[in-house]
């Protein structure tokens, strides 16, 4: 087979025997079967049993000539030849890629009768997530468009899941319409087509609202005692606090009374109450989106509480009471 003259007149008859008789003893021999599976990647080997004597034998893909015998044709350095006898005719390629996938044929001349059988390689390759939306940060009531891309053989189905409610959206686009602050969560996107376990990513959507006071009561306090007014806020990003006396007034620490901010919540504790300490105190909570404002009273107990005092409603719009005060808090964000 060393001969170019020879190797092109054998190329010749394989080609003219398979257009004129592609199936002929296809079902008898070769033992090959219709279709062998592989993942990407990995490696597979076509194996073509011989039970007669044969003067020819090749393997080619589609009409691209592979082997003849033991002469190589491929140029492709993955493929390689394992086993050339009288049972046995054989042939390996290492990681296989998408586009070895196609028709093999096994064919041998034997008593001046062609033998041809037919296997189809069939590579899969797993789901995957190729794109997909990065964290987002919204302000309420906008529209969230979110987007996960994947690819695969076969093709692989997208969904969406929402992880604090167990929701679950087909498709690869997630479209949320005028987003409340209930579904600030992640998101997770979930690929799969059965080939490997499935491939997951999350997205996280942050969902920014103006504070709203949630917690704050008028208070009774003894002279000399220790006590501690809360002004709890929910907000995203998170509020930022100032207190002010009735007459409109900044507290300021000092030997008596220290202000504690915490993420969510700002503390006026009073370490010796005196006289001076009794009266109306207002929190303001901000951000950049708005501010809301509530009032309460430390009072001697027993004493009557003033009218007025207490959380005024409908401040979480960011709308203030005072609103020059509004206004300067908001400037500081």
């Amino acid at each position: 087979m060393g001969c170019p003259l020879l190797r092109n007149a054998f190329a010749a008859l394989i080609l003219v025997l398979l257009s004129k008789g592609s199936s002929v003893h296809g079902a008898e021999f070769g033992h090959l079967p219709d279709n062998i599976t592989v993942l990407e990647g990995e490696s597979v080997t076509l194996r073509c049993r011989i039970d007669e004597e044969v003067t020819h034998k090749a393997w080619l893909n589609r009409s691209n000539i592979l082997f003849t015998g033991t002469d190589k044709w491929s140029l492709d350095k993955r493929v390689t030849l394992v086993n050339s006898n009288r049972s046995d005719f054989a042939i390996h390629i290492d990681k296989v890629q998408v586009s070895d996938e196609g028709p093999y044929t096994c064919t041998f001349q034997a008593n001046n009768k062609p033998r041809i059988a037919h296997v189809y390689l069939i590579v899969q390759v797993p789901a995957r997530i190729v794109n997909i939306s990065k964290n987002v940060s919204v302000n309420e009531g906008d529209n969230v468009n979110l987007y996960c891309l994947a690819v695969g053989r076969p093709e692989p189905s997208v969904t969406w899941k929402d992880q604090k409610y167990g929701l679950v959206s087909e498709g690869e686009y997630l479209d949320i319409t005028e987003i409340k602050r209930q579904q600030a969560e992640d998101y997770e996107c979930i690929t799969n087509n059965g080939v490997a376990p499935p491939d997951r990513h999350k997205v996280k959507v942050t969902v920014n609202y103006p504070p709203m006071i949630t917690d704050m009561k008028n208070l009774p306090a003894h002279l000399g005692k220790t006590a501690i007014l809360r002004c709890e806020a929910m907000a995203v990003p998170p509020a930022s606090f100032e207190w002010f006396r009735d007459d409109h007034r900044p507290v300021e620490s000092d030997n008596t009374l220290r202000i504690k901010n915490e993420k969510t919540r700002s503390l006026l504790l009073f370490t010796n109450v005196t006289e001076k300490h009794f009266g109306n105190y207002t929190c303001f909570a901000y951000n950049r989106l708005g501010a809301s404002n509530a009032s309460m009273l430390l009072f001697r107990p027993g004493a009557i509480q003033g009218r007025g005092a207490g959380l005024h409603p409908g401040m979480s719009a960011g709308v203030c009471v005072w609103v020059s005060l509004c206004a300067a808090l908001l400037v500081k964000v």
